[in-house]
């Protein structure tokens, strides 16, 4: 009797265990181009082994893969980046792989700033609108809706803060350091004034940067917004020269070591990068 009691509990357990085993999602390893498809992939399947390929701190436009990040890619069960050269080195080590899901794919994208007009701008991550479906389309590549629909609710009421917190502002224009939020800008009534275009490394000419100073003093902007990930020099020297402040808008291309550590993640800076505007913009 006491056999056949413990024979049955055994039985139970390993079932239980090879339900476990078997959930979707369990097991896989995934590998994520960059920080906020990381972000969402984690939290979509969180049983997976997901791999950002962009160091903590890194820029992932100038992103090169190693050996090892290219076998990570050839072994992974599911790769999902970003298409549109926005990280040209991992389009090019994807080609032909079918594990590979671009996921702007069928996403409408909108032409880069000034000077980039063959360009399409990637940034959809900062409106989080845009973001929401970029988590569907995880939740649908990962098998994971239910989980990518909880993620999505999150984002809507971001959404709402955003356009509660910045529907009352004296200004309306940011003036940021390269092209990164202009779908944020459209998203709430604002109007992006970047010192350089998509690529965060351009550096202006001296002219250029004249011209900026203008502009900037003409808008009557009062802060000009400096990265996490890139040297602030360009935006402190307009800054300085239109009688301006500079503060910190993070395009969460990536989390620094700093971030990391003190636990941050997109909601956080997201919230953050709200309050560096209603600061700048001077929102009641």
């Amino acid at each position: 009797m006491r056999a056949g009691i413990v024979l049955t509990l055994v039985t139970a357990l390993l079932l239980a265990g090879g339900c476990g085993s078997s959930e979707a999602g369990s097991g896989r390893r995934i590998v994520a181009a960059f920080y906020p498809i990381a972000f969402a992939a984690q939290r979509v399947a969180p049983e997976a082994d997901v791999e950002n390929l962009t160091p903590a701190g890194a820029e992932p436009h100038d992103l090169e893969l190693s050996a090892r990040d290219v076998g990570r890619i050839q072994k992974a069960d599911a790769v999902l980046y970003f298409g549109h050269g926005f990280m040209p080195a991992l389009e090019q080590a994807v080609e032909g792989n079918e594990h590979a899901v671009d996921l702007l794919a069928g996403q409408r994208l909108v032409e880069g700033a000034e000077g980039d007009d063959t360009a399409l701008d990637p940034h959809v991550w900062l409106a989080p609108l845009r973001y929401a479906a970029i988590v569907r389309r995880i939740g649908q590549v990962l098998g994971e809706p239910a989980r990518a629909d909880r993620l999505v609710a999150r984002l809507k009421r971001l959404d709402r803060e955003y356009r509660a917190g910045l529907s009352s502002c004296s200004r309306r224009q940011i003036v940021t350091s390269h092209a990164a939020f202009g779908y944020l800008a459209r998203a709430y009534g604002l109007e992006q004034i970047p010192l350089t275009g998509l690529a965060p490394e351009a550096e202006p000419s001296a002219k250029a940067i004249e011209r900026l100073v203008r502009q900037v003093e003409q808008e009557g902007a009062t802060t000009v917004f400096s990265e996490t990930l890139v040297s602030p020099k360009l935006a402190q020297t307009v800054a300085r020269e239109a009688g301006a402040r500079t503060a910190v808008l993070d395009p969460i291309e990536g989390l620094t070591d700093d971030e990391t550590k003190r636990g941050a993640d997109y909601f956080s800076v997201m919230h953050d990068n709200l309050a560096a505007l209603r600061k700048g913009l001077d929102c009641r």
